[in-house]
């Protein structure tokens, strides 16, 4: 005679037989499940990576939208193999979320999940307003444009704190200062962040045209001499006159690289141009 465990069990099996769904009661693993090639799957175009004339954040950038759209959309999978009762595929896509879980996700630059170029200042936010003057305390606290002053974690804090703003309410109309400030940090305290610099730079023109900051100036002055990319920096030169005309001795300078790097004749030094005042205001 069969126990009732048995019969529980074989009458599971003889009501499933015959359904297009898969067995609800199949275990969790993921014996016999077909697999494929994770870097050239059968019947999908992928395009190749262009190394050629990338840089550095590039491709970090890119290494992590595709993780995040990778693990997003396998969790998808998931969810729809689970809402429509194909239990084995769900199990599958269970089993690679654990995998995937596995995987060490390094960051490999620093401060390199820069947010995208899409985001817009709309909103007026009291809070963010609070975390942008908090950010800015903390540049002071931390020495800035008082080198004898610096104070490396309080820079740090100060980073962070732009980022929460940033992170927490991208709407906000202070989103371009706190990328700006970012930009000014990398660029001024962190050696060898010129990159992710000129990165934060470009977002706070991408994000806010009309920015008080010279932003473009200040990609400019590093794609110039310190990254030697001679043709971004004529560009954003060039747009200098056109959209920061409020600090007139970065115009000069900007008016006078311009001549020199089109002419191809480079002075025997180039400095790069003093600052003024933290919002760069018009100057006399």
């Amino acid at each position: 005679m069969w126990g009732k465990s048995a019969a529980v069990t074989a009458v599971a099996v003889l009501g499933l037989t015959g359904c297009n769904t898969d067995p609800m009661w199949e275990p969790e693993q993921s014996v016999d499940a077909p697999t494929v090639r994770i870097d050239r799957p059968g019947g999908v175009d992928v395009p190749d990576i262009q190394i050629a004339g990338a840089r550095e954040v590039d491709l970090v950038e890119s290494v992590l939208e595709y993780r995040a759209l990778y693990h997003r959309s396998l969790t998808a999978l998931r969810d729809y193999y689970r809402d429509h009762g194909y239990e084995s595929k769900r199990v599958w896509a269970v089993n690679e979320l654990k995998d995937v879980g596995r995987i060490k996700p390094y960051r490999y630059i620093l401060s390199g999940e820069i947010p995208s170029d899409r985001l817009a200042p709309r909103d007026s936010i009291a809070e963010a307003d609070a975390l942008l003057e908090r950010g800015r305390a903390l540049m002071t606290e931390g020495g800035h444009e008082l080198p004898i002053l610096y104070r490396k974690n309080k820079m740090r804090q100060a980073l962070a704190t732009f980022r929460e703003l940033i992170e927490t309410y991208p709407s906000s109309d202070k989103i371009d200062d706190a990328a700006y400030f970012c930009g000014e940090i990398h660029k001024e305290y962190f050696s060898g962040d010129d990159l992710i610099a000129v990165r934060w730079f470009e977002r706070a023109f991408t994000w806010n045209p009309e920015t008080t900051h010279p932003a473009r100036f200040r990609a400019a002055a590093v794609y110039d001499l310190r990254l030697h990319d001679r043709d971004r920096a004529l560009e954003l030169y060039r747009q200098v006159l056109d959209h920061e005309t409020f600090n007139k001795s970065n115009v000069s300078f900007a008016v006078r690289r311009i001549e020199q790097l089109t002419s191809e004749l480079e002075p025997t030094e180039v400095r790069e141009p003093v600052k003024s005042a933290a919002f760069d205001g018009d100057d006399e």
